[in-house]
């Protein structure tokens, strides 16, 4: 789940995908409460989905590597209501289906 609102960046989904499978591509918009991909474990894991890369004035070796993505799972709405728990919704708007808590805010789970 992410933990803040904000846009997705590649970095970050880079960082994450080792942990499980991800939803969402780069560039996405989310909120706190939002369900980003799945985690290997039965617990939820609140993670920071739009963590920037650290900008330096020092250039490193392996600085300019691409980074290589796994591409998103993307749900369909029988998938995402076969998918959410008891405390999980299933949004739908025009543009997007989205899973997400019922309850949005971490401390109040």
């Amino acid at each position: 789940m992410a933990d803040r609102a904000g846009k997705t960046t590649g970095h970050a989904i880079w960082n994450l995908q080792e942990r499980g499978e991800i939803f969402i591509s780069p560039g996405a918009e989310v909120y706190e409460g939002m369900i980003i991909g799945e985690n290997a474990r039965d617990s939820d894991l609140d993670v920071n989905i739009v963590k920037e890369k650290k900008l330096t004035n020092m250039r490193a070796s392996s600085a300019d590597e691409a980074i290589r993505l796994v591409p998103p799972r993307i749900l369909n709405l029988e998938q995402a209501i076969e998918f959410i728990r008891e405390d999980e919704l299933v949004e739908i708007t025009p543009s997007a289906i989205r899973l997400r808590k019922k309850t949005l805010k971490a401390n109040q789970r």
